[in-house]
């Protein structure tokens, strides 16, 4: 990752554990847990510059929404990633309350992060759920990105996949694809329906088509 770009995500998350009135000595060691776990060698596409692709959006679509949990579920929402198991989420969120919890964040705030981390695992917020609606369109914004950011996402998750054979993968993606094509729509924010909806559809059917 870029050195700015780090340093720019450690001052966020410096600034807010420092709103939550963690204990100053561990702010560094919890960042240092996170980076640990998103530069895994094994990542290519769930990485920290994913999370800060996440936090921009988030930022965008919040506006005055943007409450400590929902920040905290895009910082920990992948921080477990293993491409070979079903549980990633429920990991993730058992993650974030593990490192959290002796930092003194608020139950409150613990219990909401788990369940906006969860909602990743189906992308499937409530219609009233802003948080959640917020969470999942960030973490789908890449589906509407122009073609080439698209295109080094595709292959940055086939990378994540390098243990799948070539048969398998094309069938396994192309499921996974269609399954957010025959949805009636893919982002659940007017806001992102509007920017992005269009394109994400274009960008999983040129994919599909590669696929095949």
């Amino acid at each position: 990752m870029d050195p700015a770009r780090l340093s720019f995500l450690l001052d966020r998350w410096t600034r807010l554990l420092t709103a939550l009135r963690c204990p100053t000595g561990t702010v560094a060691s919890a960042f240092a847990d996170l980076h640990e776990h998103y530069t895994a060698q094994e990542r290519h596409y769930h990485t920290l510059d994913h999370i800060h692709a996440v936090l921009e959006t988030v930022r965008e679509l919040s506006v005055a929404e943007e409450t400590p949990a929902l920040l905290l579920a895009a910082w920990f929402h992948d921080v477990v990633y293993d491409s070979k198991a079903r549980d990633n989420e429920e990991q993730s969120a058992a993650h974030a309350r593990r490192l959290l919890q002796p930092l003194g964040v608020p139950e409150p705030v613990l219990a909401e992060t788990e369940r906006l981390i969860l909602l990743t695992k189906t992308h499937t917020p409530t219609p009233e759920d802003r948080p959640g609606a917020i969470l999942v369109d960030a973490d789908l914004a890449i589906l509407g990105a122009a073609e080439t950011e698209y295109d080094a996402y595709a292959r940055a998750i086939r990378r994540e996949y390098a243990w799948v054979s070539d048969d398998d993968y094309r069938g396994g993606r192309r499921a996974v694809l269609e399954r957010f094509l025959q949805r009636p729509r893919i982002y659940a924010t007017e806001e992102m329906l509007a920017r992005a909806e269009e394109a994400a559809r274009e960008n999983m059917q040129r994919e599909i088509a590669a696929l095949r």
